[in-house]
């Protein structure tokens, strides 16, 4: 039955997560899974991070970062992200660091 919502389990850096997911939108949910758990992946091994919580924050700024510098469609050529946008995400990543950094030494 279209419309009913149902239930996926999902796992995410080694984490499982329950879903509600209608039927017809499962294989778009499978890939924005893959999506954010490679992202995250990628990001905890760079930073060498082992914080769940500040990979999945920066995760979710690069995520919105790559969205936001996509194309207009139609007629309008320019992004969406502006400079500017572009730098205050950045100062975000930067502010968040700053503050996630003490907590990430009591991690080691």
């Amino acid at each position: 039955m279209s419309g009913e919502q149902n239930f996926l389990d999902v796992k995410i850096m080694g984490r499982e997560y329950r879903v509600a997911c209608l039927p017809e939108e499962r294989d778009a949910l499978l890939a924005a899974v893959d999506m954010v758990d490679g992202k995250m992946r990628d990001i905890a091994q760079r930073t060498r991070s082992t914080i769940a919580e500040r990979v999945a924050v920066m995760a979710a700024l690069n995520i919105a970062h790559e969205h936001l510098g996509q194309p207009v469609p139609e007629d309008n050529q320019e992004t969406v992200a502006s400079p500017e946008t572009k730098r205050r995400i950045e100062a975000m990543g930067a502010r968040l660091d700053a503050v996630l950094a003490p907590q990430q030494q009591l991690d080691f």
